[in-house]
């Protein structure tokens, strides 16, 4: 059983500076009373034109849920005339979760983690890369349909040693692993 993590997670985003009551209040709201196994916090700018906006991910796991809560700076718009900060929350069900990909970078002289990519899947989110079918023979002009791919893309982030510090590389690697871990114990939504 992992640790309750809660109260660190509610402490980062409190140290983080970036809106942390709006922050702290759509993730309080989100997790519903539940403990957190484990989390990320990932705080990155953007740059937009001669600004510089700020967004943040927390992404959370709790026994039953996946939680990812995302909070965005923007400029005054049709919307609201000043600018302003959205947040979005969502949770997902640790059975829906259908594949978690980790790909880590390391460097070939000293084995060194550079960094480290986690994508979740749930289903929610697909991407089709198509294009047109042929066949081996350079002669053939017959119309072959099209051929592609299918590919859930529902989450990822992407942290590395050289602008977010080998720490927060090695939480991601520790939430999959323990995402991966809740995976093998919960039958998939709909199944028995």
């Amino acid at each position: 059983m992992s640790p309750d993590r809660t109260a660190e997670v509610f402490d980062e985003v409190s140290r983080s500076g970036y809106y942390p009551e709006i922050v702290a209040e759509g993730l309080r709201d989100t997790l519903a009373g539940e403990s957190v196994s484990a989390y990320v916090l990932h705080h990155e700018p953007t740059f937009d034109r001669d600004e510089i906006r700020r967004h943040m991910t927390v992404l959370v796991l709790t026994s039953t849920r996946v939680v990812l809560v995302h909070t965005d700076e923007h400029p005054p718009d049709d919307l609201l005339p000043k600018p302003y900060t959205s947040t979005t929350s969502e949770a997902v069900p640790v059975g829906q979760v259908r594949s978690v990909v980790v790909s880590r970078m390391v460097t070939t002289d000293s084995d060194q983690l550079e960094e480290a990519v986690l994508t979740i899947s749930w289903g929610a989110v697909a991407r089709i890369d198509l294009e047109p079918a042929s066949c081996s023979d350079p002669e053939c002009d017959a119309d072959h349909g099209y051929t592609g791919n299918l590919a859930g893309d529902d989450f990822s982030l992407r942290l590395s040693a050289a602008a977010d510090g080998g720490a927060a590389v090695r939480r991601l690697l520790d939430f999959a692993r323990v995402l991966s871990e809740a995976t093998t114990h919960t039958a998939p939504v709909g199944r028995p």
